[in-house]
């Protein structure tokens, strides 16, 4: 609700602090590495527990008593407000769930108690904390650059409006009685996703492993011109031969004799690890990627290093670049597209994909979706994060090799290729012993067709339920700003007005503050 708007009736503007009387509003507690023990007795719940709106229950972080107790921690209690004070959601909040387990919290998360009385619905509190409209105040005022945060100091400056206790009650029951139907929606939706999912891996592996085209085998046995096996020997002869005719005209136009063994300098494509693979049906054979990719220069290459290609060198028309979000959602040429000069593209010529190259991720989580870059988008440059083939189509066609990548046995290579501490990645060198199956040139086109088919149609219905799931979340947003603009349950004129509650709060939180305060030792400083 924007501040210029009308507050309902019985409504009051207030803040986190002033609701807060003998209770809580503080950050978690600064614990090093050095003071965990994961046989400890108190759990630390980290950044990865907090959900928007549930709590998630998923890290495994621990300390002892003494350890928790010397460093004063703030022990949590059932229906705290939790709220993450770093990405992503940036802001989201849930409560602390009851456990018999004491458990404390890292220092960037927040904690809101109300006190003995609880003058504010805590779910209410967490509700709008999530809602659209103190998720847009937190976005005003987050600081940070890699990272971005949300300070308790500004958490406490936000404005909320206060509906009466009675009110918020009515608030809570309703959206959980609305969110609980949309969940179970969501529910069902997600469970299709997966099930989809698990069979496009399964469409996947049965045409990279041949069990697709079993029966063609069966009824074509002796009718193939040219198994895979015959094709890649015939292919990988061919190229060696025209490097040696090459070589040979190298030497007689230098007017040189060719020394003794020159052949042995010939640039062997590496071999293929097949550790772990399946056995491939009759006539098929392994090949690596860099056996499959042409013999053109730079057919297997990765993105620009570092300075090659900064974000100065961007432009807003020019020569496309290809990133990892292009790849991972398969759209090219939009409006978020980035361009570099021809001049810049004319440099960076090594790092180049035309239409029907084969361009895979080679970073993220995981790492190796790939992707075909359309025939009909213009030349284009791949950054950093992704790795190009040109196909010799004479030997496999692009869309076979991107579903073997994209397949179960794809990804069980690509998994122990990856590497890194702070980003994982995988560098062209591993990647070029990938290997890949190779039927028959009319076997893959058989494959890709019947494939072809079936992807389109779970892709459909992927795309439908994607569109669910954001329709979904486009409604609860819209439920929590009906919910705190007064206008998800009716307002009773007989509740108590908020603006009294807060008089209240005000008046216990002064008396409280002239009480004598026991000794508490200080919390030890950030070391």
């Amino acid at each position: 609700m924007s501040e210029v708007e009308k507050l309902p009736n019985g409504w009051v503007l207030t803040t986190i602090p002033s609701l807060i009387s003998g209770g809580l509003f503080t950050d978690g507690d600064w614990v090093e590495s050095k003071d965990q023990d994961p046989k400890g007795s108190v759990r630390l719940l980290q950044l990865a527990d907090i959900g928007d709106g549930f709590f998630i229950n998923k890290s495994n972080r621990f300390l002892n008593e003494e350890t928790a107790n010397y460093l004063n921690c703030t022990y949590l209690k059932p229906n705290d407000v939790l709220v993450a004070r770093m990405p992503d959601p940036l802001g989201r909040a849930c409560l602390m769930p009851k456990t018999n387990q004491a458990s404390v919290t890292v220092v960037d998360v927040c904690v809101i108690r109300p006190g003995k009385v609880e003058h504010f619905s805590t779910s209410w509190l967490m509700h709008f904390i999530n809602s659209p409209e103190f998720r847009g105040k937190i976005a005003a005022l987050q600081s940070g650059s890699t990272r971005k945060r949300i300070s308790k100091g500004n958490l406490s400056k936000i404005e909320l409006p206060l509906p009466p206790r009675g009110e918020q009650d009515r608030i809570v029951d309703k959206l959980e009685e609305l969110f609980s139907e949309l969940d179970a929606g969501v529910k069902e939706l997600k469970a299709a996703q997966t099930k989809l999912s698990q069979y496009r891996q399964s469409l996947l592996k049965s045409a990279v492993e041949g069990s697709l085209t079993q029966q063609w085998r069966a009824e074509n046995s002796g009718k193939v011109q040219e198994t895979g096996a015959q094709l890649l020997a015939r292919i990988l002869k061919q190229r060696r031969e025209q490097w040696q005719q090459q070589k040979l005209a190298e030497f007689a136009e230098k007017g040189k004799t060719p020394p003794k063994n020159w052949q042995d300098a010939y640039p062997e494509p590496v071999q293929p690890d097949t550790t772990d693979l399946p056995k491939l049906p009759e006539g098929w054979v392994w090949a690596s990627v860099a056996q499959v990719a042409s013999d053109l220069p730079y057919s297997l290459a990765i993105g620009p290093f570092g300075s090659n290609l900064k974000v100065s060198d961007y432009r807003n028309e020019g020569v496309p670049l290809i990133f990892v979000r292009n790849i991972r959602s398969g759209n090219y040429g939009g409006e978020f597209t980035k361009f570099i000069s021809e001049e810049k593209a004319i440099e960076l010529a090594a790092h180049k994909a035309v239409g029907g190259d084969v361009i895979i991720t080679k970073m993220g989580e995981p790492p190796g979706d790939a992707d075909i870059y359309p025939l009909n988008q213009p030349d284009s440059i791949v950054t950093a994060d992704c790795i190009k083939v040109s196909c010799n189509e004479k030997l496999i066609l692009p869309a076979f090799l991107k579903a073997t990548i994209n397949s179960l046995i794809g990804r069980q290579q690509i998994r122990p290729m990856t590497k890194g501490v702070a980003q994982k990645k995988v560098s062209l060198g591993r990647f070029s012993f990938f290997a890949v199956p190779i039927p028959s040139l009319s076997e893959q086109k058989l494959i890709i067709t019947k494939l072809s088919e079936d992807l389109e149609l779970i892709t459909r219905q992927l795309d439908s339920i994607y569109l669910g799931l954001k329709q979904s979340e486009a409604q609860r947003k819209n439920i929590l700003k009906s919910a705190f603009s007064g206008q998800l349950v009716s307002q009773d004129p007989n509740d108590e007005p908020a603006s009294v509650l807060l008089e209240k709060i005000k008046r216990e939180r002064e008396a409280l503050a002239k009480m004598p305060k026991p000794r508490k030792p200080s919390k030890p400083k950030k070391r």
